[in-house]
């Protein structure tokens, strides 16, 4: 399988998590964003949209969109404990799959895309709907350990990388202990790989 991906993208890292928290072999293949080389010919004939992360399977299939590419793994290798079978469960877990896909991409990971990339967002407002997130997740984990059910899911790599980096959005996590505990919790997941840390907005002072 190759990954394609960029190292500073957190729907990249939320699938690379995955493969490696599943131990299968991968290859990665960075591309290079600044230089348009997801806009190229080649890279469109993978992901039509232009975007990060495609993963290409060894017989040729090209998966993109972080989400579809945690749901193709999760079911390609019938890991039912990281993608439950049953309705409730399924819902559950696509529930969360959506709130990664809105709430996240539209809060932390916005408010992280303004000191980064300098993107247009109001400062304000994509921080703010960042802590409106963070407050529900709060309230949701006050009594339990993971997102769905007893153990971790794909709900929980979905959500992980751009609410591990929200500081360098300028979205303190100081208030969210629940929420700070389930991210030490999927870091201490055997395989884990660390997503990149940015020295920008409250992570430049720490």
């Amino acid at each position: 399988m190759k990954l394609y991906y960029h190292p500073l993208s957190g729907h990249a890292h939320r699938a690379r998590l995955l493969l490696d928290l599943l131990g299968l072999k991968h290859e990665l293949v960075e591309v290079d964003l600044m230089a348009g080389a997801h806009k190229t010919p080649e890279f469109l004939a993978l992901n039509p949209f232009g975007q990060v992360p495609v993963l290409v399977d060894d017989d040729g299939t090209a998966i993109g969109d972080s989400n579809a590419i945690l749901v193709y793994i999760a079911k390609k290798y019938a890991r039912t404990d990281w993608l439950p079978e049953d309705a409730a469960g399924a819902a559950a877990v696509q529930r969360w799959l959506s709130v990664a896909a809105g709430e996240i991409a539209y809060g932390p990971a916005a408010a992280r895309l303004v000191t980064i990339f300098g993107s247009k967002h109001n400062p304000e407002e994509v921080i703010g709907r960042a802590h409106g997130l963070l407050k529900t997740m709060e309230t949701h984990l006050k009594d339990r350990e993971w997102l769905v059910g007893d153990r971790p899911t794909i709900a929980d790599v979905a959500i992980y990388s751009y609410v591990a980096r929200a500081p360098e959005g300028n979205v303190d996590l100081a208030d969210y202990a629940s929420v700070r505990a389930l991210l030490r919790r999927i870091e201490a997941l055997p395989g884990f790989t660390p997503f990149v840390e940015t020295p920008v907005g409250l992570s430049a002072a720490a």
